[in-house]
């Protein structure tokens, strides 16, 4: 696996290729399509991140020290961002994640080009991931 940092850098890298954010939308959209399926029995409340105008569903495992994060969301969109998340932070250490500052996220402008309510929901998602890094830090 490679590095945090050479992950957040590829993120910027393939951002960059994109000139208009109308084709990073649909990078987006390509990347929640290509989701992992989410079953449906972990569809529960315990699981929904809160603050998401859309419903978001986030589960982390535990396996050798590293989190393992599967999710799922009803709006395709969303579905893209918690995707790019998680393909940055799942397989990474509980300490790893929980010691970043999640700046990839600025340096592709995700947040400003954002909807208010999808920024709020962006902003719940990283909250969402550090709290349960943090929780599992040894």
């Amino acid at each position: 696996m490679i590095s945090l940092e050479d992950a957040k850098a590829a993120v910027v890298e393939e951002f960059s290729m994109f000139d208009e954010w109308l084709d990073k939308y649909e990078y987006l959209i390509d990347l929640g399509k290509k989701l992992e399926m989410f079953p449906v029995e972990h569809k529960t409340d315990d699981k929904l991140i809160k603050g998401c105008q859309s419903r978001v569903w986030l589960d982390v495992e535990v396996q050798d020290g590293k989190l393992l994060f599967t999710a799922d969301s009803d709006a395709i969109i969303t579905k893209g961002i918690i995707s790019l998340l998680i393909s940055v932070y799942s397989g990474r250490s509980a300490e790893e994640i929980a010691g970043d500052n999640f700046d990839f996220v600025e340096q592709i402008g995700l947040r400003e080009n954002l909807s208010p309510t999808r920024a709020n929901g962006l902003a719940s998602m990283i909250d969402t991931i550090k709290r349960l890094a943090a929780e599992n830090v040894r």
